[in-house]
């Protein structure tokens, strides 16, 4: 018997027939807010239709948000040895604690500041973050411009470490972009990139500050608003939040009951915080120890730290990151006798030459550090623990970061110390000396030592 449709209603195939649906999505979907659903970098497909270009239109744009970050970090470094010049009487003490206190600040704030990603989005926190520098930029411009006490400069230079917080949360907030294969060198990039600042800032602001008749420091900061206004506008335009970037503190309790977690955290005191604290203190190092000369050449040493950064992790790619950390310190020891040398000679070029030394080993040393937790984590471990092993290793890189970074306010003030209550660089400078040598001992006993557990891994 047949069936006749009645007229307007769907014939007996089409009413039985599935209801049509849109085709799954091959790439990324970007909602309101900038929000990415289905994010899946290890996905191919996904990968290749919009997921490459999506993450690296992000890291180029967290790059400068978090170069911005370190040049206002590294701001005070410039300004304070120019202090005295511009008519506001500070000590040589009163210096380095002007120096100092950002690298404190800073890495005090590098995990809410991490955090602060999974919990807002990344582009929604860069937005944020770098509106925040906007507090020390104008403070700055303002403490100095009125001549303020110490107490006053000291809480506007604590500020500066709001800068210092913006390297946690923009490593955070690349790392999800990425698939592992890709992750090392993009998170290579974003950290080179904002280790640059430092150097980009001691190169271009004693230029800023000349323009016109004397020195006007508040030019620093006020030359910095409009930079950190555009970083702001292009997060808010570019950038986007993953819905899959999750904290997760499972994973930062696996890494803080590893015993590997603390060790390469005082190794990356050694490297990373080496960076931050010579960053901070070597343009009052030459204007203290070499008064005639010009301290302009400072910032040579934080460009060469932050351009060596990526050649040590592609070297500990080839040969292993403990050999190379070991080696790292090993030449920061040597620029350090070298300064302590060159102070005894009275030799401006060797004492430059000598930290210029020492920031090469730094930047060589915070590359091959950071490419060790992936591999210490990984080592020994099933295929099946193996996420969770990825996981505990990302936990790692960011309290390592933290921690290392009270290396930038130790530095500066065992300088202090030995300045002000001993009358000579000298015995902070062998302390230091012997600090990288017994970490470079604890990186090869646990590490690369013939009979290790893991120095067949090749860590």
């Amino acid at each position: 018997m047949s069936t006749t449709a009645l007229p307007g209603s769907a014939a007996p195939d089409e009413a039985l027939a599935p209801p049509q649906t849109s085709p799954a999505p091959t790439g990324p979907v970007v909602g309101p807010g900038r929000w990415v659903e289905h994010w899946d970098p290890e996905d191919p497909v996904a990968w290749e239709h919009g997921g490459r270009r999506l993450a690296r239109r992000n890291l180029g744009l967290s790059v400068y948000a978090e170069f911005l970050g370190f040049c206002v970090w590294a701001l005070w470094s410039v300004v304070v040895p120019q202090l005295p010049v511009a008519g506001i009487p500070v000590t040589l003490g009163e210096q380095f604690w002007l120096v100092s206190l950002p690298a404190l600040v800073g890495a005090t704030l590098r995990v809410p500041y991490s955090f602060a990603v999974t919990k807002v989005g990344g582009r929604n926190w860069t937005v944020v973050s770098a509106l925040l520098l906007l507090l020390p930029t104008l403070a700055l411009a303002w403490s100095v411009s009125t001549q303020q006490g110490f107490g006053v400069l000291l809480a506007c230079a604590a500020l500066a470490g709001l800068g210092g917080g913006n390297f946690a949360s923009s490593m955070t907030n690349i790392s999800f972009f990425f698939p592992e294969a890709a992750k090392g060198r993009a998170l290579g990039i974003n950290a080179a990139g904002g280790n640059l600042g430092t150097g980009i800032v001691q190169m271009v602001i004693p230029a800023v500050v000349a323009v016109g008749a004397g020195i006007h420091l508040e030019y620093a900061g006020l030359v910095m608003v409009p930079l950190v206004l555009l970083a702001a506008v292009l997060a808010w335009r570019g950038m986007d939040n993953l819905r899959e970037a999750r904290s997760d503190l499972g994973s930062y309790r696996d890494a803080c009951r590893r015993h590997d977690t603390w060790v390469i955290s005082v190794l990356y005191i050694g490297t990373f915080g080496s960076f931050v604290g010579y960053s901070a203190a070597f343009p009052t190092l030459l204007v203290s120890q070499f008064p005639e000369q010009s301290p302009y050449v400072a910032f040579v040493g934080a460009v060469v730290g932050a351009l060596t950064r990526p050649l040590g992790g592609s070297v500990a790619d080839r040969l292993g990151g403990a050999r190379v950390t070991i080696a790292a310190f090993a030449v920061m020891a040597a620029g350090a006798v070298g300064a302590v040398l060159a102070l005894a000679q009275s030799s401006f070029v060797l004492f430059v030459a000598s930290f210029v030394v020492m920031f090469a080993g730094s930047g060589i040393g915070n590359g091959a550090t950071y490419r060790m937790i992936p591999a210490v984590f990984r080592a020994g471990v099933s295929a099946a623990d193996l996420p969770r092993a990825r996981r505990a290793a990302a936990a790692c890189i960011g309290i390592a970061g933290a921690v290392g970074a009270y290396g930038g306010f130790l530095i500066p003030q065992g300088l202090r110390l030995a300045r002000t209550e001993l009358g000579s660089l000298v015995p902070a400078l062998w302390v230091f000396v012997a600090a990288y040598v017994l970490m470079g001992l604890l990186t090869w006993v646990r590490y690369a030592r013939r009979g290790s557990a893991l120095a067949e891994h090749t860590v």
